[in-house]
C-alpha cells in the first residue's frame, strides 16, 4: 500500500468537507443501506461519516466505555477513513480485497482499520497540542473504547469463544497500541499498518 504523506505539500484535496451525519435507526448512504445495528461508519463515495447516537449509549452500556473522549475516539477513528479515501488507501484495499480469499481481506481489514486507530490519534495529539482539549482522564477513555471494540472481546461476547482470521478491525490490545502510537508520535508516517511487519 501507499503511504507517502505527513508533509503539508501532500496535496491531500479536501474541499468536499467531512460531514458527519447523526442518523437513528436504518440510513441510506451512496454506500447502501445501513440498519440500525451498523454502527458509526465511513462512506467513501460520499464522503460522509455516519453515526448512530444510540452506538454511544452501547458503548457505555454494553461495551463499559464511557465518556466524552470515548465518543471523540470513535468520530475521529471514522474521519481517519476520510483521510485514508482522500489518499488512496481505501481504494487500494478495497481493490486488494477483490482479488483475494476472505482470511486475506479479512487481514486487509483490520490493517486499514488499525490505520484508521493511529490517526485518530495523531487527530488527538495535535487537537491537544493546539487547543489543549485533553482533560485527566480522557487518554484512559480513548483506550478503553478502543479495547472494548476489540475483535476479540466483541467476538467471546457475542459468542463466546474468539476467532483470528474473522477479525474484520483488530484486538483490543492492538486497537489500543495504534490508537496510542498515534496519540504519542502525532505524525501520520508512524501509522503505517501496511508496512509494519507486527500489528
Amino acid at each position: 500500500m501507499r503511504w507517502q504523506t505527513g508533509r503539508r505539500s501532500s496535496n491531500i484535496d479536501d474541499r468536499r468537507g467531512r460531514r458527519i451525519t447523526r442518523r437513528g435507526g436504518a440510513v441510506e448512504s451512496a454506500c447502501g443501506l445501513a440498519g440500525a445495528a451498523t454502527g458509526p461508519f465511513y462512506c467513501p463515495r460520499d464522503h460522509k461519516v455516519y453515526i448512530d447516537l444510540s452506538f454511544y449509549r452501547d458503548l457505555k452500556e454494553r461495551f463499559r466505555a464511557p465518556g466524552d473522549f470515548a465518543q471523540a475516539y470513535v468520530i475521529a477513528h471514522e474521519i481517519g477513513h476520510h483521510v485514508q479515501n482522500l489518499l488512496g488507501i481505501l481504494g487500494e484495499v478495497h481493490a486488494s480485497q477483490r482479488r483475494v480469499g476472505k482470511t486475506e481481506a479479512n487481514a486487509l481489514s483490520v490493517r486499514a482499520e488499525l490505520q484508521a486507530d493511529c490517526l485518530a490519534g495523531v487527530w488527538a495529539h495535535h487537537a491537544d497540542r493546539v487547543r489543549n482539549i485533553l482533560e485527566e482522564g480522557d487518554v484512559e477513555e480513548g483506550l478503553n473504547a478502543a479495547a472494548a471494540i476489540g475483535d476479540d472481546r466483541i467476538q467471546k461476547q457475542s459468542q463466546g469463544y474468539v476467532v483470528p482470521d474473522a477479525f474484520t478491525h483488530g484486538s483490543s490490545d492492538q486497537r489500543m497500541r495504534w490508537f496510542r502510537r498515534g496519540l504519542q508520535e502525532g505524525n501520520i508516517n508512524q501509522c503505517d499498518t501496511f508496512r509494519a511487519a507486527s500489528l
